[in-house]
């Protein structure tokens, strides 16, 4: 899919049904929600460390807990990983549930950072 087909995917819908159960909405919720995520962050300019940094959050305090932030990414980013947070916290009950956002939140972070060392080989520069 284009980057543009993929940004318009509902990254939230995908984290209430990639979530609680293994399956194909999971393998979803990892690939394509992964990399959609990643372009909507991207564009908005977050590194990859913030979203590390936003899963270490949820790691020692748990997905409600990070929901709950008013900012849990910097700048216009925070609505989009609010919304996001708050998607996974309606189906996350306990830790290990918060472990799977976890592990979701680095996957983004995997794939942007992967999108922005393309960039900077292909064009010199990384986006701001």
């Amino acid at each position: 899919m284009s980057d543009a087909r993929l940004a318009e995917l509902d990254v939230e819908v995908l984290l209430r049904f990639g979530l609680p159960l293994p399956g194909p909405h999971r393998a979803t919720l990892f690939g394509d929600g992964a990399v959609a995520a990643a372009i909507t962050v991207d564009r908005l300019g977050v590194l990859p460390r913030a979203l590390v940094f936003l899963g270490e959050v949820v790691r020692s305090g748990g997905t409600r807990y990070a929901a709950a932030l008013p900012e849990p990414l910097p700048g216009p980013a925070a609505a989009v990983a609010r919304g996001w947070l708050e998607a996974a916290a309606m189906v996350v009950g306990d830790a290990t549930g918060d472990l799977l956002v976890v592990r979701w939140l680095e996957a983004v972070a995997a794939v942007l950072a992967l999108r922005v060392t393309h960039r900077e080989a292909t064009h010199g520069e990384a986006k701001p």
